[in-house]
């Protein structure tokens, strides 16, 4: 490879690193307009330690957990910290790709989406120092865990299992610690009836929600257009044309589907809608063509809708719609690239369930672990009184719109 096309593809993944962390800041806006304002400093504190903490656990422990070199497929670490391989700054890494630093940053961004997904699930009635715990375990440990199996060449990679940027490998592991974290810490007060019947609770900022949805659509270009770790014009052009279609047809698919079931208009269900195509065209961006990618984010649409309301008769309780999206929408993505694109086929489908079962039972397994665990020492649930009052005065002493008149239910 010559100098310029090396040149020219670490320039583009600095880029997409770049669209990768701003993507926290639209998680962050995302989740503070689906809440309520009395707990908005408590969501952006977590969010701003996601990812500080997320990139130095990465750079402890998380690479070389991720990608150990030569390994048994199950688990493998090549030591404390990150140190430049021989030739690793030149054209020898990454069989001439990219640099040994640019593979470090941008994976590095991806690790603590894990745990972003967690925290708007949780919001508004988990204690702070129960979250930062678990973050530190979940995205120091399992993310570069259940990642090293397909991304570092480990035994999901060698049964065939195929995931382009992560619709199981980021999402549902995100997912399923979302969905386990909301079973064991219960819902918000107000959520449910004595009855047991759905109370809306309503966010306090649409706005800020529409976008940090924007921003995140933005986001993914690089997410997904990095995952193509180069930049080879064809296969980058086709794999940012795929994540837009896919995006905008599950927002229409959410919007249109609610509204023929409820009889409105939600806009809350039609953001959750583009994030939900989203999530479904990551595992298989780079192998659909732009009609099946349509179609893909039209089902992950339609599987929103569904989802929430499945969640709901649960009794359980998700305010940003964090396990509809990530999870149900990244088990149907990652099943998509066995019936549809250039790898459909019985035996891929087989083999892309077989991946989401394993990933499935190790995340719910850990996350319930570390979980339980926290809940029985320490304890994840607020008290009541700071739960109505709001976390942003009891946790953080502060308020996140000082001129504004509040009250104990806005």
């Amino acid at each position: 490879m010559n100098q310029e096309l090396f040149t020219t593809n670490n320039v583009w993944m600095m880029v997409c690193t770049a669209l990768v962390f701003f993507m926290h800041l639209g998680f962050s806006l995302l989740e503070i307009g689906l809440t309520r304002q009395k707990n908005t400093i408590n969501i952006l504190f977590k969010n701003i330690f996601i990812i500080c903490a997320g990139l130095l656990l990465y750079y402890v422990v998380g690479f070389s957990l991720m990608y150990p070199g030569d390994f048994n497929g199950f688990f493998g670490f090549s030591g404390i910290g990150i140190s430049l391989p021989e030739n690793g700054n030149t054209l020898a890494y990454a069989d001439g790709g990219y640099t040994y630093f640019t593979d470090f940053i941008f994976q590095g961004m991806f690790a603590a989406t894990a745990a972003t997904i967690v925290s708007g699930a949780v919001a508004e009635r988990i204690k702070l120092d129960a979250f930062m715990l678990f973050s530190i375990l979940y995205v120091g440990l399992i993310y570069p865990i259940v990642g090293s199996w397909k991304w570092g060449g480990g035994f999901l990679d060698k049964l065939g299992f195929y995931d382009f940027a992560g619709s199981t490998l980021v999402h549902s592991v995100g997912g399923w610690a979302a969905l386990i974290a909301i079973i064991l810490l219960g819902p918000r007060i107000g959520k449910f009836s004595t009855e047991g019947k759905s109370q809306v609770i309503l966010g306090h900022n649409i706005p800020l929600s529409t976008a940090g949805v924007f921003i995140l659509w933005l986001g993914w270009f690089g997410f997904n257009g990095g995952s193509v770790l180069s930049a080879d014009p064809a296969l980058t052009s086709l794999v940012l044309v795929t994540t837009s279609l896919a995006a905008a047809s599950g927002g229409m698919g959410a919007f249109i589907f609610s509204r023929i079931l409820y009889k409105n208009l939600d806009v809350s269900m039609f953001l959750n809608g583009i994030l939900g195509g989203l999530v479904g065209i990551t595992a298989g961006a780079d192998v659909m063509s732009p009609l099946e990618a349509i179609a893909i984010g039209l089902v992950s649409g339609i599987v929103i809708v569904f989802a929430v309301s499945f969640i709901d008769r649960l009794k359980l309780d998700d305010p940003v719609g964090a396990v509809a999206v990530h999870l149900f929408c990244g088990i149907w993505g990652t099943l998509a690239v066995g019936i549809f694109g250039e790898l459909a086929s019985w035996s891929q489908f087989l083999n892309q369930l077989t991946g989401v079962a394993i990933v499935g039972g190790f995340c719910c397994a850990t996350a319930w672990l570390f979980i339980f665990s926290i809940k029985k020492s320490i304890g994840i649930r607020v008290p009541a009184r700071e739960e109505v009052e709001g976390l942003d005065q009891h946790e953080h002493g502060m308020s996140a719109y000082n001129d504004f008149n509040t009250t104990n239910d806005y």
